[in-house]
């Protein structure tokens, strides 16, 4: 792929990426879409809390309890920060009162800026940065503040804006984690959680904690394709022929999309050697939400079992691996 395409599609201003996703078109459908990007809330695994003693996460923390009634979303003083040695998610921050702190990708961290207003911070409280403190195990020059648009101050940590999450009720709750793919708990550098346990990193994060976790979409190697697109778990993405680009449609649903299920929609900042030019949400007909590039829908292969598999390449002479451009690799021109 031309590294001038690439560049020149990150300085693309708003406007044009709505020009180019009104070109793609749209195939007429139903407009109440499931979000098939949104990521079920996982089983809060079993763990201790820093300085707490053994037994359940929360254990002996303040703030505990059983209603099912949701926190006020006015969030107080998250004082001493805790962390927490989850089994299933490594080391997760917490506050004072043992609950979960979690980080936004659409945010950045250098600058630090917070893009959750309005209703979304109704359901993500931000942390207020006043009265926070660092604890064993926390770097206390980790830990710094935002300016929000409503002038108030909000924790960061490594630089990431600071949340609560209004449906966890009480202490070492982690409903929130993986919510529509860009909420994740904080681990105490400020970069994700990891589901294998140990600090993980987010999307532009770098530096330690644990290895970079790989884009939402991004393009690797193949030894035998050469440059192809894989998702964020390493899985070979698709193009079917049959489908359209101008305007977008699609030939693959029903019993198709068992063997070929949709990529779910990524964010444009959650990728790496991809083309952003047509870079958008496909609005399918079946009410599924499916990411497109260059208005390409796009697909992987129920019989690929293992990152690096491309089992899908050249079924049926329509179905083929692509580029960073969208282009099909291999295919009659």
């Amino acid at each position: 792929m031309k590294t001038s395409w690439r560049s020149a599609s990150l300085v693309a201003t708003a406007a044009a990426v709505l020009v180019l996703t009104t070109a793609c078109g749209q195939e007429q459908g139903s407009t109440s879409s499931q979000n098939v990007g949104a990521a079920s809330t996982p089983t809060l695994g079993t763990g201790t809390i820093a300085g707490t003693g053994s037994g359940t996460a929360g254990a002996g923390a303040a703030g505990s309890g059983t209603s099912d009634q949701a926190q006020s979303t006015t969030a107080a003083s998250a004082g001493q920060l805790t962390v927490w040695n989850s089994d299933e998610y490594g080391k997760v921050l917490t506050d004072s009162a043992g609950r979960t702190l979690y980080r936004f990708d659409k945010d950045s961290f250098e600058p630090p800026k917070t893009t959750c207003e309005g209703e979304c911070a109704t359901t993500w409280p931000p942390v207020p940065a006043s009265g926070a403190t660092a604890a064993q195990g926390v770097d206390k020059a980790l830990l710094g503040e935002v300016s929000r648009p409503d002038g108030t101050k909000q924790l960061t940590v490594g630089g990431w804006p600071m949340y609560y999450f209004a449906k966890d009720t009480k202490a070492g709750d982690i409903k929130g984690q993986g919510l529509k793919g860009t909420w994740f708990a904080s681990a105490p550098n400020g970069k994700k959680a990891s589901t294998k346990g140990g600090g993980g990193a987010g999307a532009g994060d770098t530096g330690g904690g644990g290895a970079v976790e790989q884009a939402g979409l991004t393009t690797r190697k193949d030894a035998k394709l050469g440059e192809i697109v894989v998702d964020k778990n390493g899985m070979t993405v698709y193009r079917f022929l049959k489908d359209t680009q101008w305007p977008m449609s699609t030939k693959c649903v029903g019993d198709c999309l068992d063997k070929w299920p949709v990529v779910a929609p990524v964010d444009k900042n959650d990728t790496e050697g991809i083309l952003l030019k047509g870079y958008t949400v496909f609005d399918r007909p079946d009410g599924i939400k499916q990411q497109t590039i260059n208005c390409i829908p796009l697909y992987t292969f129920a019989n690929d079992k293992a990152p690096g598999d491309t089992n899908g390449q050249g079924v049926g002479g329509t179905w083929f691996a692509i580029n960073g451009d969208g282009e099909p690799i291999g295919a009659d021109k």
